[in-house]
């Protein structure tokens, strides 16, 4: 019969991994009695654990919610997940932080070396952006192979599923390359609306790139060591919005227009993000606003519901032409 530390640990984990537990179940589950089961229950019971017995043919356990807050049991997978969740949430700007950096402490100082190791290794940027309906899974092996070689500055050499056409506008500029074995120098793991990403140096094409961590399928061993470059701009949230919005570094729209819309700044205002809306009187408003192209640009502003005056550029009054022929052929 295992030790009665070990049983107790058995026996949290299950009663974490499921709902309801059959007492004769648990029992068969660790190899032990029935009676066995309900003493290390009261044991657990007693180290403040919320574990409540329900009847019925199928008599059992429960590890209810209690009042408070009972140790925790995670797995290898869990603890890891737990700890990038909350360095993500360190950079969050919800207000949360500082109690976030606390609970990353907490739960580090009681992980074994081996996961404690892998977590030291991982340095997350989180770039605020609304998370995309896309989003994609990435492998927990992976992303730590990478945190692993940004952390040891090791060059890396990885295999990159090529750019395909279902893929959404605003993706990395590095997703339309031709697929090929990769030699980068990874320098930062981001995130950006709900995916992840390595800003890296690529090394045959002497420029940085961005690339999707779903996409990435790494190579062994690693490369030689490598001495960081300076990423443009300094700051990688900077530089990582920049690249998104196709700018050459500045983090601005690379197309950007004014216009007059027949309507107050109050209704506008909640739908242009990062746009300026100026109030030029009730029913008026002058609105500043960027995007990827300036097709795109019109089309979002033509969203609205009323009149629109174009200030300028000319570029923006072309795209709105463009769009009236295109609209006009479409409704005959």
């Amino acid at each position: 019969m295992p030790k009665t530390s070990a049983r107790l640990l058995a026996l949290l984990s299950l009663l974490q991994a499921r709902r309801d537990w059959p007492g004769a179940l648990l029992a068969e589950r660790l190899e032990i009695s029935p009676r066995t089961v309900r003493r290390d229950v009261d044991r657990l019971r007693e180290l403040g654990y919320p574990i409540v017995a329900f009847k019925g043919p199928d008599g059992g356990y429960r590890l209810d919610a209690g009042s408070e807050l009972p140790p925790l049991l995670f797995d290898d997978e869990q603890a890891v997940a737990l700890a990038v969740a909350l360095q993500i949430a360190t950079t969050a700007g919800a207000g949360i932080e500082e109690a976030a950096v606390r609970a990353l402490n907490t739960v580090r100082q009681v992980m074994p070396a081996r996961l404690r190791h892998r977590v030291d290794t991982l340095r997350v940027t989180a770039v605020e952006r609304p998370a995309s309906r896309h989003t994609s899974g990435v492998d927990s092996g992976v992303l730590m192979t990478l945190s692993a070689a940004v952390h040891a500055r090791e060059v890396l050499r990885i295999d990159y599923t090529p750019y395909t056409p279902a893929s959404a506008p605003g993706t990395a500029e590095d997703d339309r390359s031709e697929p090929a074995p990769r030699r980068v120098q990874p320098h930062h793991l981001v995130t950006w609306g709900g995916r992840w990403y390595l800003v890296a140096w690529d090394l045959d094409r002497e420029d940085w790139r961005t690339f999707r961590v779903d996409r990435i399928t790494p190579r062994t061993p690693t490369g030689p060591r490598f001495t960081p470059r300076e990423l443009p701009g300094g700051d990688v949230a900077a530089f990582v919005t920049a690249r998104f919005l196709g700018s050459d570094g500045s983090g601005h729209w690379p197309c950007r227009g004014e216009v007059i819309l027949a309507l107050p700044a109050a209704a506008v205002s909640p739908y242009t993000a990062d746009g300026v809306v100026e109030e030029l009187g009730q029913d008026r408003c002058r609105l500043v606003l960027g995007s990827w192209s300036w097709v795109g640009l019109a089309a979002t502003i033509g969203r609205f519901d009323a009149d629109i005056e174009v200030v300028g550029p000319v570029e923006l009054k072309d795209a709105f032409a463009g769009l009236a022929r295109r609209y006009t052929n479409a409704a005959t």
